[in-house]
């Protein structure tokens, strides 16, 4: 039997995937988060490692060679870290491994021909896409220093600003205010900033509150619902700034979506499907991704077969 490894390393966690050559799966293993702009390159290499370990448990195996592998990475778009990474992974995996970046996994999870335009919004967020003819472009992932719209992260943080502006009686009301107090275990509005400024805090942690201000856009308060309304018009934008950098002539667009937030919150998913059909370009099948680790091992797949 040969091994192979899809790996999906992204800004909350890292799963590993261990399959067989026909790509029948043996076991699943999780690790921390393996985004190397987040964590550093040492903690990331660390959990992609601590995932591929607990694989091998789950499927009740020893460790043995792994003969492909594919690291679908958050992080890992730009050449100079794909090739940072890829140089440590044949020496620390195997010698058959390509990196990609997330997105270029979504696609080979979510679409039927791998081309097309992938939508991740989790604890940051992304667009990426390939034409069919091979052309790439993205749009977003710069971080959430600079970007990451429509994220976890950015929901949470917006929501963080408007409940401590309540407080202060500078903007309207709104239920986030208790919501996020209770969510954290705290007595009063000031004890935020020793817990947002706890060094300790990570943006995982925080992208949490995501949920929390789609539940209350939902439940009808205007300021959750503005967030929603702008996260989800951000991704949606994402999406049409890949297509026209594309210049995607063959329609209709497949799409895959993935990452916490859009599987799991339908009011942004949902939202984010309006702004898309509103526009000028026709997107199907549209496609919800639950593993992305899948799309790693079908490439994983491949590149046993082709090599």
């Amino acid at each position: 039997m040969q091994l192979i490894l899809g790996i999906d390393g992204g800004g909350t966690r890292t799963r590993a995937r261990l399959a067989d050559e026909h790509g029948k799966m043996l076991g699943t293993g999780e690790a921390g988060s393996s985004n190397m702009q987040a964590q550093g390159e040492v903690v990331a290499q660390q959990e992609i490692l601590n995932a591929i370990a607990n694989a091998f448990v789950d499927a009740g195996i020893p460790p043995a060679p792994i003969h492909a592998a594919c690291l679908g990475l958050a992080g890992a778009a730009r050449p100079d870290e794909r090739t940072l990474f890829t140089t440590w992974a044949k020496q620390a995996i195997c010698a058959r491994v390509t990196v990609i970046s997330d997105g270029e996994l979504v696609l080979a999870a979510g679409t039927p021909a791998l081309w097309g335009i992938a939508l991740v919004a989790g604890t940051g967020s992304i667009a990426w896409g390939k034409a069919p003819d091979g052309r790439m472009a993205r749009a977003g992932g710069w971080g959430y220093l600079l970007g990451d719209e429509g994220s976890g992260y950015d929901l949470a943080h917006e929501a963080l600003r408007a409940a401590t502006q309540a407080a202060d009686g500078r903007t309207a009301p709104t239920q986030l205010l208790d919501c996020i107090l209770q969510h954290w275990h705290l007595p009063n509005p000031q004890a935020l900033i020793q817990k947002v400024y706890r060094p300790a805090l990570t943006r995982a942690e925080v992208a949490q509150l995501a949920p929390l201000v789609v539940s209350q856009a939902v439940q009808g308060d205007a300021v959750a619902n503005g967030i929603v309304q702008r996260g989800s018009q951000a991704l949606a934008q994402a999406v049409m700034a890949v297509a026209r950098s594309l210049a995607l002539q063959t329609q209709p667009v497949p799409l895959a979506l993935t990452g916490g937030l859009l599987l799991n919150a339908a009011l942004m998913r949902q939202q984010v499907l309006q702004h898309l059909h509103a526009s000028a370009i026709t997107f199907g099948p549209i496609t919800l991704v639950h593993e992305p680790a899948d799309g790693a091992v079908r490439i994983a797949q491949a590149l046993l077969t082709d090599g």
